[in-house]
């Protein structure tokens, strides 16, 4: 059986790291770097960085914060905020990522996911999904959350599988921030659906609820970040707790 994995996110804008509700309502969490290694500390299996204005400002990919960062844990980096090409890719992995997260572009060019995975390797590609509820499906959102795009995310999920993503990180932007709980429903649709990893995002508040997505949403990731940035828990007591309830997790 795999272990699962718990993943720190830092959400980054104007190289801070900052935490809102439903990808509004930013509040500062402190300094990137030092908040790696803090997380590093605390044997979190990988670490995420979002650029969340990126994409939304056109502006280019936060490579000085993952060099910093990369020079100081020794934990898989996953990175993503303006990736629009190869290139940026390229750059990312050289300066230090492991992964890189698309999404917006990986929207707006499908193909591009595709690219990359031959390029660069599935194992590197991660897709973003940012998912809001609408009535009994999910609309796929772009720009850090602010467009919607008409697309199913059940569908979407499925056909970034075929292009050749190594994984999916799902984030319910209903959920986003609320400490309410992961969208239990999504995340296990979309788990059964797909063959890839998925990484679920948006509303831990409790152990408890990173509990249930790994057991009934079939999560094989759990993301989470203000459990974790204002010190609710810190990621060994969460590891801890999930091994003690018969969870897989690396100790």
């Amino acid at each position: 059986m795999l272990t699962k994995r718990i993943i720190p996110c830092l959400d980054v804008k104007d190289g801070r790291v900052v935490k809102g509700i439903n990808f509004v309502k930013l509040r500062d969490a402190g300094d990137p770097v030092e908040n790696a290694k803090i997380y590093e500390e605390q044997e979190a299996d990988e670490l995420t960085f979002l650029d969340i204005t990126a994409s939304c400002e056109r502006r280019g990919i936060i490579l000085e914060v993952v060099k910093k960062t990369a020079e100081e844990v020794f934990m898989p980096i996953t990175v993503g905020g303006g990736i629009k090409s190869l290139d940026d890719i390229r750059l990312l992995l050289k300066a230090g990522a492991d992964k890189v997260s698309i999404n917006t572009a990986a929207v707006k060019n499908p193909y591009f996911v595709e690219e990359a995975a031959k390029r660069f390797g599935s194992q590197c590609i991660v897709v973003a999904i940012d998912a809001k509820r609408d009535g009994n499906s999910w609309e796929v959102y772009i720009y850090g959350g602010r467009t919607p795009t008409g697309i199913d995310a059940l569908e979407w999920a499925k056909r970034v599988e075929d292009l050749g993503a190594g994984e999916i990180l799902l984030t319910s932007m209903d959920r986003d921030g609320t400490e309410e709980g992961y969208d239990i429903e999504l995340t296990r649709l979309v788990s059964d659906l797909v063959n890839i990893p998925v990484i679920a995002s948006g509303g831990a508040g409790t152990l408890e609820d990173l509990y249930e997505v790994f057991t009934r949403g079939g999560a094989s990731a759990a993301l989470a970040a203000s459990i974790f940035h204002y010190k609710k828990y810190t990621v060994k007591e969460a590891k801890r707790y999930l091994k003690g309830r018969g969870v897989n997790m690396r100790i």
